[in-house]
């Protein structure tokens, strides 16, 4: 079963092919945020990498978020697009959950982290188990600053991944036993969610384009300015 899976959580869009042999293929993009004119063509680019035709797609798996709204909007309406029209289950995936996959290696308490812009964090923590991590809690919203107090009161040795981690370096390097991942690991992958979805897939854990919903954290930013500027 081949699976193609699409990335736009963030400001760097991917996609990838794979199924049992792997990734086939894969493709990221970080050419500013314009997702919706690059992600096309990508897929274009990873089949014929792949020497695959679209039409052999049996599985489209896609990032859900948490992330920037506008590109889980362009990202989730182009998987569902896609999987309508090649009559085809879906799969969906947390954007933290991939981050923290990419270092599922790691015995430290792993701390995923995406900037969410203003000022603001949405994060994860997660733990090592065989064949990959396993997320304990919810996924959040918070403050830098938040983050850090919650850290600071753990014991464990931490493996701090994400492009918020990145935004705020400096803040979390005052950690103790911490360390922070390569830069190359600071977005979500599209051959990590492959993977992922590889594994639901043969779970037969499938779900229809209607049921999956973007993991919006908070209220988008077009959304937040509109209210501010009515209170004004």
């Amino acid at each position: 079963m081949l699976i193609l899976g699409i990335d736009t959580a963030t400001s760097q869009a991917g996609c990838a092919i794979g199924g049992h042999e792997g990734v086939l293929a894969s493709a990221q993009c970080a050419k500013g945020r314009r997702h919706a004119e690059n992600l096309v063509p990508s897929i274009e680019f990873v089949c014929s990498q792949a020497q695959i035709d679209l039409s052999e797609i049996g599985v489209v798996a896609v990032d859900l978020g948490p992330g920037l709204f506008t590109g889980l909007r362009v990202g989730i309406a182009t998987a569902k697009g896609l999987a309508h029209a090649l009559g085809v289950p879906m799969i969906g995936v947390a954007s933290l959950d991939l981050l923290a996959f990419a270092v599922r290696f790691s015995p430290r308490l792993i701390v995923a982290a995406i900037d969410a812009r203003r000022s603001e964090l949405y994060y994860a923590l997660y733990r090592q188990v065989p064949g990959g991590v396993q997320r304990l809690g919810e996924h959040r919203v918070g403050s830098p600053d938040e983050l850090v107090s919650q850290l600071s009161a753990l014991r464990d040795e931490l493996l701090l991944v994400g492009d918020g981690i990145g935004r705020y370096r400096e803040l979390f390097e005052t950690l103790p036993k911490v360390e922070i991942a390569d830069l190359g690991l600071a977005h979500p992958s599209a051959a990590s969610l492959v993977q992922l979805a590889h594994a639901q897939a043969l779970r037969e854990e499938f779900h229809q384009p209607t049921e999956l919903e973007p993991i919006y954290l908070r209220k988008p930013d077009a959304e937040i300015n509109w209210v501010t500027r009515d209170r004004t």
